[in-house]
C-alpha cells in the first residue's frame, strides 16, 4: 500500500502545477537561476543553489542546499513571492524531496528539521508542517494546510533547521500551493510510453478528483492513431483527491511510425467539467519496428583519495566479476575529496556537473542515479536482455599509441537528438594510488570521444549512423596501450535515461552490417534480399522476421517465404568468428509501401492525376481488390465497387473525396499479382 501510494503521490505532483484551477504558488525551479520573487534569509544565504540534477524525482533542475562553507547551525529559508489567500480558509501543500544524509550524521542519529512557514511580514513566521529526518531518501510531501497567516500578502517559506556541515545535500522540487473547486476531474497522465513497438496496445489513462464533490461516471476520448475517435463512459466512484487509473476497453492496432496521441475528457458527472482546464492529456510517441536486446551501463564516481570508496570498489568488482558480459561500466575519477585522485580530468568535472554529483562514491545505472547505493547483481539482471529499440556495435584496433575506433548506433524507432558516447577507459591502473590504501582502479576512464558531451545523431528506423574516431593516447594517464577498452551507449542528454550500452570489440576490426536491404513482394509470395557488407568476411547472416528468426545462420543474400500479412519487419544480421555481430538493418513493408511493382506490363491508367473526388481506374486485369494507403502505409480505404466494361478494360471509380491533401498509393489486386499506383489527392 505504501508503494502505491507513493506512486499516486507522484503522478498527481508531476500534472498539478500546470493544471489547477486555484494555484496560488507553483515554483518548479526549472531557470538557470533562483525563481523572480523568491528572496533568501541571510543565513545559509550562500548554501542554496540550482542544480541540474533530478534527485528528488521532478525534472531538472531543482533547489539545493549544499554543506559547503559558510558553515551555519541555525535556520535558513528560502521564502516565496506574496501570494493572495483572502478567498481561502485551506490550501493544499506538496513538494518533493531528497536528503542526502553525512554518514557521520547516520551514526550519531543526529536528527535534522525540514519545514514549511508562512508570514505576512516576512519576520514573524507561522509553522505550518514540518519534518524531523535522520535517513537518507526521497520524499514526497503532500498536506492540507489551515493557517492563521491569511489575508493578500502571504509569503511562504522552504526552511532547514540544523547543521547544514552534517548533510552532503538536500535537494527540493515542484512546491505547490493550490486550492479545490466543487467538480473538477483532472487528467492527470497519459500512460502510454513514448516509445513502444507495433501491435496491440490498451490506452490507460490517470484521473484525480480534485474537486469537493464526488464524481460517480465520466466520459472521455482518445484520437491520434491513424485517425480513430475512441468514447467510452466510465463508471466510478471517486471521492475527493482520490486517485484512479482507467484503460479504454478498445484497444488499438498500433503500426510503426509517429503519433500525437490525445485523450480528453469530455463530461463529467453527466456534465460539463467545472474546470475544462485540465481535462487534456497528449504525447507524441514513436512506435518501433522490433527490438534490442539491452545491456546496462554502469556509471561510477570514485576517487584514490575517497576512504568511502574503498569497501564499494570492492563490492562493485566482485558484481563485475559474477556477471561477465552483463554489463558496460566507466569509472571516473574525481577531484574530491581533498585534492582528488590525480588520473581526474575535465572531462570527468564535467561529467560530475552533468549529473549533479555531490560525492564520492556514487553510481548511476542507465543514467538513474543510486541514491548512495552500489549497483547489485540483481539491479543488473533486472535491465540485462530486456527490450530496448536502440542498438550499439564497435570494434577498436591500435597502431603504436593511436586507438582507432568505429562504431554503429542503430535504432528501431525514429528518434532525434539522441546523443552517442565513446568513453575508452583502462582496465587497470596503479598510478593514480592515492591516500585511501588501495593500489590498483579498474576502468578508469581516460578519453570520451569527440568529448564528454557525446556526439548528437538523429536515427531513422531501421538505419544505422556510424562514428569513426582516431585518438593519440599519449596525451593522457594511460599505462598500457594493450590494456584498453571502449565503452559504447546511447544517451537522452536532457533526461539522463541510456536507450542501451555495449563494449566495443577489442583490438579486432569493425563487424559492418549488411547493405541495400529490400523486400519484394508478388500476392502472398516475399523476397528479402541484401547485399553483404562493405568490408570484413561475415561467417553468415541471421534472419528474422516481425522479430523472430526465422534462419539462424545462411550463407545466402535472399530469403524468400510467404505471408498474407500486410504489415511485416524484416532484419539482417551479419555473424562474425568468435559470435561477433553487426548491428541489424531492418525494413518495414506495408501493403502500399516498399512493393515492387509487378504486372506493370497489363494495361493499367488512372485518371485524374491530382484527383479531387473521384479516381477513376482501367485496367485490363481481373481485379480482386483495390485499396488506397497513404504514404506511412496505413490503410485509407479499400473499394471494388462501380465496375463497368469499355473495349476489354473494366473501369473503377473510387471516392477519394474524403481523403486529405498529400499523396497516396493505390494497390490493384489481381489474380496475377499487384499493381501500384501512386496519384496526389488535391
Amino acid at each position: 500500500m505504501k508503494k502505491t501510494l507513493l506512486l499516486t503521490i507522484a503522478l498527481f505532483l508531476s500534472a498539478v502545477a500546470f493544471s489547477q484551477s486555484h494555484v496560488f504558488l507553483s515554483e518548479s525551479f526549472d531557470g538557470e537561476n533562483f525563481p523572480e520573487g523568491w528572496t533568501l534569509s541571510e543565513t545559509g544565504k550562500d548554501n542554496w543553489e540550482i542544480s541540474v540534477s533530478n534527485h528528488a524525482g521532478g525534472k531538472p533542475n531543482e533547489l539545493f542546499l549544499n554543506n559547503f562553507p559558510p558553515l551555519f547551525n541555525e535556520t535558513t529559508r528560502v521564502i516565496s513571492p506574496a501570494v493572495n489567500l483572502n478567498s481561502v480558509d485551506e490550501v493544499i501543500l506538496s513538494f518533493r524531496h531528497c536528503l542526502n544524509n553525512n554518514i557521520d550524521a547516520a551514526i550519531q542519529q543526529t536528527p535534522y528539521v525540514i519545514g514549511v512557514a508562512t508570514s505576512t511580514d516576512m519576520e514573524n513566521w507561522t509553522t505550518i508542517w514540518s519534518e524531523e529526518y535522520k535517513e537518507s531518501g526521497v520524499y514526497q510531501i503532500f498536506e492540507f494546510i489551515n493557517t492563521t497567516d491569511l489575508g493578500d500578502n502571504v509569503h511562504f517559506s522552504l526552511f532547514f533547521t540544523g547543521a547544514n556541515y552534517m548533510i552532503n545535500g538536500w535537494v527540493f522540487d515542484d512546491i505547490i500551493v493550490y486550492s479545490q473547486d466543487d467538480t473538477d476531474l483532472e487528467m492527470i497522465s497519459l500512460n502510454f510510453p513514448e516509445m513502444s513497438n507495433y501491435g496491440e496496445h490498451e490506452i490507460s489513462f490517470t484521473v484525480q478528483n480534485i474537486g469537493i464533490s464526488a464524481i460517480s461516471s465520466f466520459e472521455a476520448k482518445y484520437e491520434g492513431i491513424d485517425g480513430i475517435v475512441v468514447s467510452e463512459t466510465f463508471e466510478t466512484n471517486m471521492e475527493s483527491l482520490e486517485i484512479k487509473e482507467f484503460t479504454f476497453s478498445e484497444a488499438s492496432y498500433i503500426t510503426p511510425g509517429s503519433y500525437n496521441l490525445k485523450v480528453e475528457l469530455t463530461s463529467v458527472n453527466g456534465e460539463n467539467d467545472g474546470n475544462e482546464n485540465n481535462n487534456i492529456a497528449e504525447k507524441n510517441i514513436e512506435i518501433g519496428m522490433g527490438y534490442a536486446s539491452k545491456v546496462p551501463m554502469i556509471e561510477h564516481f570514485s576517487s584514490s583519495t575517497c576512504s568511502y570508496c574503498v569497501e564499494p570498489n570492492k563490492i562493485i568488482k566482485q558484481v563485475l566479476a559474477d556477471n561477465p558480459g552483463k554489463y558496460t561500466y566507466t569509472k571516473y575519477p574525481t577531484k574530491f575529496p581533498g585534492m582528488g585522485d590525480p588520473y581526474t580530468t575535465e572531462e570527468v568535472k564535467n561529467r560530475v556537473n552533468y549529473y549533479q554529483v555531490n560525492g564520492a562514491p556514487e553510481f548511476y545505472l542507465d543514467g538513474i542515479w543510486k541514491a548512495y547505493e552500489i549497483v547489485s547483481p540483481d539491479d543488473i539482471d533486472s535491465v540485462f536482455g530486456s527490450n530496448t529499440f536502440l542498438d550499439v556495435r564497435g570494434a577498436f584496433t591500435v597502431e603504436g599509441n593511436t586507438i582507432n575506433i568505429i562504431a554503429d548506433f542503430m535504432s528501431y524507432i525514429k528518434i532525434d537528438s539522441v546523443r552517442a558516447f565513446i568513453s575508452i577507459n583502462e582496465k587497470t591502473t596503479t598510478e593514480n594510488v592515492a591516500t585511501n590504501g588501495e593500489t590498483e582502479f579498474h576502468h578508469i576512464m581516460m578519453k570520451m570521444l569527440a568529448d564528454d558531451k557525446g556526439n548528437p545523431i538523429n536515427l531513422k528506423a531501421g538505419e544505422h549512423k556510424r562514428l569513426e574516431f582516431s585518438y593519440n593516447m599519449d596525451s593522457t594517464f594511460m599505462e598500457d596501450i594493450n590494456d584498453l577498452e571502449v565503452a559504447l551507449w546511447l544517451q537522452n542528454h536532457e533526461t539522463h535515461e541510456i536507450y542501451n550500452s555495449r563494449y566495443a570489440y577489442e583490438y579486432t576490426e569493425h563487424c559492418y552490417p549488411v547493405q541495400n536491404l529490400t523486400l519484394n513482394v508478388d500476392g502472398n509470395n516475399k523476397t528479402i534480399r541484401w547485399e553483404a557488407p562493405e568490408k570484413g568476411n561475415p561467417t553468415g547472416y541471421k534472419v528474422l522476421i516481425n522479430s523472430k528468426v526465422v534462419i539462424e545462420s545462411t550463407s545466402d543474400l535472399s530469403y524468400n517465404f510467404t505471408s498474407s500479412d500486410e504489415l511485416f519487419i524484416a532484419e539482417v544480421i551479419a555473424l562474425y568468428e568468435e559470435e561477433k555481430t553487426s548491428v541489424a538493418v531492418a525494413k518495414t513493408y506495408r501493403q502500399g509501401e516498399n512493393i515492387v511493382e509487378h504486372n506493370n506490363e497489363l494495361n493499367c491508367n488512372i485518371y485524374p492525376n491530382p484527383a479531387s473526388d473521384i479516381l477513376t481506374i482501367a485496367t485490363e486485369a481481373s481485379v480482386e481488390e483495390i485499396a488506397i494507403y497513404d504514404v506511412y502505409g496505413r490503410l485509407c480505404c479499400r473499394d471494388a465497387s462501380n465496375a463497368s466494361t469499355s473495349n476489354s478494360m473494366d473501369t473503377f471509380n473510387v471516392s477519394v473525396q474524403d481523403l486529405e491533401t498529400g499523396v497516396y498509393f493505390v494497390n490493384i489486386k489481381t489474380e496475377n499479382g499487384n499493381i501500384v499506383k501512386r496519384f496526389v489527392k488535391n
